[in-house]
């Protein structure tokens, strides 16, 4: 039985899904220092509202996830964005056209398992780069990362599953669980898990609703950090339900379509 899934999305009011989220058990991170980290916003009512995280993986370009994005609705990126109740001056408000959105073609909405929750986002000017903004480093194509590598997930999010949303940006140590113990029948099991996923976090540490599309930030050995993640799902009985751990869409399996989208568009 294919266990039940809850995207990490921030819903809209009304609209039905499960609350916003930050990272559950985090803390807050040091003002911009993970300078690639972007809050996806969409407009409601004449107003912008966060909804998703993102990268910023080129000065026009940011990677979120495919279950983050809609037709129906406008989006704008913040980049240097840390205390979404304040105007701190590092903000850059770029809006998003939506002829330049583009998601993976084997997404399928309905089935947030069977993975390719990936979407570019081309943005309608270039980011300005300084210390509170930068681009993320992509891993090597097709890496795979060991049982128990230290990674973060940063975004904005509940502190729990239905609990306070935060202002400033979160993080939390997610360490990585390997595909072969996410998909053993008493964790995640294999009709959820694909090798184009990574699992990581626990049963303290976890994303939740809010949280999707961010980045899993992972320190390569000479001292870089990559984005080796994006943040996709968790369990629906509860953002750290033990042994569910948080889901990602690996990026290092995703990098053609990544490098077609970005030298063509």
């Amino acid at each position: 039985m294919l266990p039940l899934l809850l995207p990490l999305l921030l819903a809209a009011p009304g609209c039905g899904a499960g609350p916003a989220a930050r990272v559950v058990n985090g803390e807050d991170a040091v003002p911009y220092s993970w300078p690639w980290q972007v809050s996806l916003q969409y407009e409601h009512n004449g107003s912008f509202r966060h909804t998703c995280g993102g990268s910023l993986v080129a000065p026009h370009w940011v990677m979120t996830a495919a279950h983050c994005i809609s037709s129906s609705r406008t989006y704008r990126v913040v980049l240097g964005e840390y205390d979404l109740s304040v105007e701190e001056g590092t903000e850059q408000s770029i809006p998003v056209n939506s002829a330049d959105i583009f998601v993976h073609p084997n997404w399928n909405s309905y089935c947030v398992a069977c993975g390719n929750d990936v979407a570019l986002l081309k943005l309608s000017r270039g980011a300005a780069l300084d210390r509170s903004v930068q681009t993320g480093r992509l891993p090597p194509a097709g890496e795979v990362l060991p049982d128990g590598y230290p990674c973060y997930l940063s975004g904005w999010g509940r502190l729990s599953t239905g609990g306070p949303l935060p202002d400033k940006l979160q993080q939390a140590l997610l360490p990585v669980v390997d595909y072969e113990h996410c998909t053993q029948p008493d964790w995640w099991g294999l009709l959820s898990i694909r090798r184009t996923m990574v699992c990581a976090g626990g049963s303290d540490e976890a994303g939740c609703n809010g949280d999707s599309g961010g980045p899993l930030n992972c320190q390569a050995a000479d001292g870089s950090w990559e984005v080796h993640g994006i943040a996709s799902f968790v369990s629906s009985l509860g953002c750290n339900t033990p042994q569910k751990p948080t889901v990602f869409t690996r990026v290092s399996a995703f990098e053609d379509w990544i490098d077609e989208i970005l030298s063509s568009n």
